[in-house]
């Protein structure tokens, strides 16, 4: 399982993403999960992956050879106009490959599904935000729908719904993110470290910043500690319930 976040911000657009793909007693496997293709002063393109992972592997790498040789970029999301063709080229391919693997007379094509989380900006327009699901289709993101998960997504999302803020900045939009990954990652073993993340200013036409976060990170071990003694001091603070003998009994 994953789990993995993008989210519009005023600033412009930051992206999570765990790296986990197995997990057991004994089996625990990393790979990453969050890609960039970047032409600096012209486009800045990020894609998080969840699902099968043979699914998504083969969506990024075809994606990738389609952006080396000229004769090789039809289709292109490097030649793309705009971010809303990048997103559909990108649904293309990911419902193409799905399909592909449903057809070699292996399981259900439901074993093979995946969703993306796609964001970025293409010069002379916005930065955009976009989940594509694995039917082919998208949707983008809005004031109303400021940010997508994917994967493992129920443990951390109360959390960013309480607390988002358009005009959050980056260091406290990654404390707010890193709260929802330790709460996935506390709920489900199938989520876990190291983290990855690229925050991406609005306008700025780069790779934007990139940092990981270990598992024995001493922020985030300060944001997971600080969080759990938060919400205990918290839940101290509210009133306690009144318990009274029930006279029926």
């Amino acid at each position: 399982m994953t789990y993995a976040v993008g989210m519009r911000l005023n600033r412009g657009l930051v992206f999570m993403s765990d790296t986990r793909t197995n997990a057991g007693v004994d089996n625990i496997s990393t790979f990453k999960k969050m890609f960039n293709w970047t032409v600096e002063g012209e486009r800045s393109i990020t894609l998080l992956a969840a699902g099968n992972l043979a699914t998504t592997q083969a969506t990024v790498s075809l994606l990738e050879e389609r952006t080396k040789a000229p004769e090789d970029r039809s289709p292109s999301i490097l030649e793309a106009p705009t971010m809303f063709q990048v997103a559909q080229r990108i649904a293309e391919t990911l419902k193409d490959v799905i399909e592909k693997h449903s057809r070699s007379g292996q399981e259900a094509d439901s074993s093979f599904h995946a969703t993306l989380i796609l964001g970025g900006q293409i010069k002379g327009g916005p930065s955009r935000l976009f989940l594509i699901y694995p039917e082919g289709n998208f949707i983008e993101a809005g004031d109303d729908t400021p940010f997508f998960q994917i994967g493992e997504t129920k443990y951390g999302r109360p959390i960013l719904v309480r607390a988002y803020d358009a005009k959050m900045s980056f260091p406290e939009t990654v404390k707010l993110l890193l709260v929802s990954f330790d709460s996935t990652i506390k709920a489900n073993l199938s989520v876990g470290a190291p983290l990855d993340l690229l925050l991406y200013e609005e306008d700025s036409l780069t790779s934007g910043t990139r940092s990981r976060f270990e598992v024995d990170d001493g922020y985030f071990r300060t944001i997971s500690e600080g969080w759990s003694d938060a919400l205990k001091s918290a839940l101290s603070k509210l009133p306690d319930y009144n318990v009274t003998p029930d006279s029926s009994d």
